[in-house]
């Protein structure tokens, strides 16, 4: 009897150990990413590109990535997804014609990573010479890219030789912006289709489109958030009884933090409330390696 039982504990453990040792997927894919933002075209997939004038200078959207699969069974998919998104956007090339008139336009880069589960209709994924099946994906993953960011220059105003002039009120002097960049990271929500092709037992190809809903608004630089703003005072004329720049006291600051407010409301364009999709078309390749599965029950 015990004999037995130790048989069927053993014959457990290499059931568990064959579904351990899964068949494994690797592989890259390759693609074109746009985003639908308040800038640009909004179409989701297959955007057409920019203008030449701006290719010339920023090259061609693209996309490029490294996706790793663990088959649980011929069905049944954990997807690991590491990518770049070189995007750009331009009302140039917008339908709406209040966007052509603003012409508004920047790029972004973006890298992303992201966890999925994969399920395909048709058991692809099975020790077999080949098959075809669509699937669909869905997961959460996170993004990080480009925000913009600005600098508020107020500085006073200079005679012909650049010597600052004393304000003569409050309103005498000016506030300039001053643009850069900064690295962010986002939450986002990816889905989509897809159609593989397993061929020649070990490899595949496949085409899918991914959809991306992102938790910021700020991948077509179209906001600068409150926190992004910054102010800098010139110090050529100083305050006596603070010893700090003449323009960080009384009214001159009261102004300064107006202009603050107004500009961000001059400078952002679109719809507050909405957030930024990053969508994608690609093209793959993966190579199955380990032990080939059983998936046995």
């Amino acid at each position: 009897m015990n004999k037995k039982l130790l048989f069927s504990f053993l014959a457990i453990l290499g059931t568990m150990a064959g579904v351990k040792a899964q068949r494994n997927e690797l592989g890259v894919r390759l693609g074109m990413s746009n985003l639908v933002a308040d800038i640009g075209r909004t179409n989701y997939i297959l955007q057409k590109p920019l203008d030449l004038d701006k290719m010339s200078e920023w090259g061609f959207p693209f996309y490029g990535g490294l996706l790793y699969r663990f088959n649980f069974n011929p069905y049944q998919t954990v997807r690991l997804d590491l990518g770049y998104n070189q995007v750009q956007f331009s009302d140039k090339v917008a339908k709406e014609e209040y966007r052509r008139n603003r012409n508004a336009y920047g790029k972004n880069n973006i890298y992303e990573a992201s966890l999925m589960f994969e399920y395909n209709f048709f058991p692809v994924n099975n020790e077999q010479v080949s098959m075809l099946s669509p699937y669909i994906f869905g997961g959460i993953g996170a993004l990080m890219f480009d925000a913009p960011k600005a600098t508020l220059v107020h500085d006073f105003r200079r005679d012909a030789d650049g010597v600052a002039q004393a304000p003569i009120n409050e309103l005498d002097y000016t506030s300039k912006p001053v643009y850069s960049t900064g690295k962010k990271t986002t939450v986002h929500v990816p889905f989509g289709v897809g159609l593989k092709y397993k061929f020649n037992y070990s490899w595949a190809i496949f085409a899918e489109a991914t959809f991306r809903y992102t938790l910021t608004d700020q991948l077509d630089h179209s906001k600068i958030l409150d926190k992004d703003l910054k102010s800098s005072y010139n110090a050529d004329i100083l305050d006596p009884s603070t010893g700090g720049s003449l323009l960080q006291s009384g009214n001159y600051y009261i102004v300064s933090k107006e202009r603050e407010s107004a500009f961000l409301s001059e400078r952002n364009i679109g719809d507050s409330g909405s957030k930024d999709w990053l969508n994608t078309f690609s093209l793959g390749l993966t190579y199955s390696f380990g032990r080939p599965p059983c998936y046995c029950d």
